[in-house]
């Protein structure tokens, strides 16, 4: 059928259609980055932001127990104290997980800024058009994905904690400090288990999206061969252009006839009109030429301006085929030429005698 879309989109679909801001990008890679840019920042920020803590909650507790008597004043410089050291303390690692986030969605998008998709679209408020969408292949991949995700964090978890259920308990018996490290280091090795995990399914959705894109942006023939008129013209219209073209070079060509010295024919396939001005060329130019009714018309033309026309078929063949309009003749052909000149300024000399 000719409305079958099994062509692939051209660069100017996609291209139109990124414009729109219509590209693929999976959902599954930001996230993942932001992940593991939390616990990486953690890890390496935590000695840090833990004696940050520790120093205010020491100020703190130390205020509290400083202070007779409470105002309002007091306690708004209290609490504005509280907001800015444990804002500033987690500040480094809300930028480096907004810079992961932004990292990842700049490589995907290739740093499309687009304003279509804020435009409002009443077909999205269409109660049908979600159902489709609920109950469609991309709905079912995102059902299935998520449970998968679901699955295994799940038995990472269970994986990972197994093993360390007996020191959980304990931890009640450390110091701050030892509880810390500690369930820092069984949350690392869970994420960092589900990071390598996470990255197979964001790799295999990545792929996903590419595919459906891809399908959803085909083409029928139909709409290429439309394309392609409004590209490149319609070819009909380009031809009509193209011949109009062609005859108003070969009456320019005609026109120059009259001008020629010497006419070379073959003798009714091919003529080829040459001129020599020593002063402005180095060689003899093909001033016109034309095959079968063309090369009439140019012989025609000569002999009604009385200029000499010569028989040679190997030459005019030569000329036609070799050389191009309003060009010089090359290095092979001075010599006949030469001589076929010769023989037309001889003949006009005996003629003016």
């Amino acid at each position: 059928m000719a409305d079958e879309k099994t062509e692939k989109a051209t660069p100017k679909r996609k291209q139109d259609e990124r414009k729109k801001g219509n590209i693929f990008q999976s959902a599954e890679v930001a996230p993942l980055l932001s992940l593991v840019a939390v616990f990486f920042s953690l890890q390496l920020l935590g000695p840090w932001i833990l004696s940050r803590l520790e120093n205010a909650i020491t100020e703190f507790i130390s205020l509290g127990a400083s202070v007779e008597n409470v105002t309002l004043t007091e306690t708004r410089t209290v609490f504005i104290k509280v907001g800015l050291c444990f804002g500033s303390t987690i500040l480094p690692v809300m930028l480096i997980v907004g810079l992961a986030s932004i990292i990842a969605t700049i490589a995907q998008t290739r740093g499309l800024v687009s304003f279509q998709l804020l435009k409002p679209k009443f077909s999205r408020m269409n109660p049908l058009q979600g159902f489709k969408r609920l109950f469609s292949l991309r709905g079912l991949v995102e059902l299935l994905k998520s449970i998968l995700k679901i699955v295994i964090l799940g038995i990472v978890i269970w994986n990972s904690l197994k093993d360390e259920i007996a020191t959980i308990p304990m931890l009640m018996d450390m110091t701050i400090q030892q509880a810390l490290v500690t369930a820092g280091s069984m949350m690392m090795g869970i994420v960092k288990t589900v990071a390598i995990i996470m990255v197979f399914v964001a790799a295999a959705d990545y792929l996903y999206q590419w595919w459906e894109y891809e399908k959803n942006l085909r083409m029928s023939k139909q709409e290429i061969k439309e394309e392609y008129k409004q590209t490149e013209g319609d070819p009909q219209v380009k031809g009509k252009i193209r011949e109009k073209q062609n005859a108003m070079a070969r009456r320019r060509m005609m026109q120059n006839v009259p001008n020629a010295d010497v006419v070379i024919r073959n003798p009714t396939h091919f003529a080829v009109a040459l001129q020599y001005d020593p002063e402005h060329n180095r060689a003899p130019v093909v001033i016109a030429k034309g095959m079968d009714s063309l090369a009439l018309r140019i012989v025609a033309i000569a002999e009604k301006h009385d200029i000499v026309t010569m028989e040679n078929k190997p030459l005019a063949r030569g000329l036609y085929e070799n050389v191009e309009l309003n060009a010089e003749i090359p290095d092979q052909f001075y010599q006949p030429v030469a001589e076929v000149l010769a023989f037309v300024y001889n003949l006009k000399k005996k003629e003016l005698n």
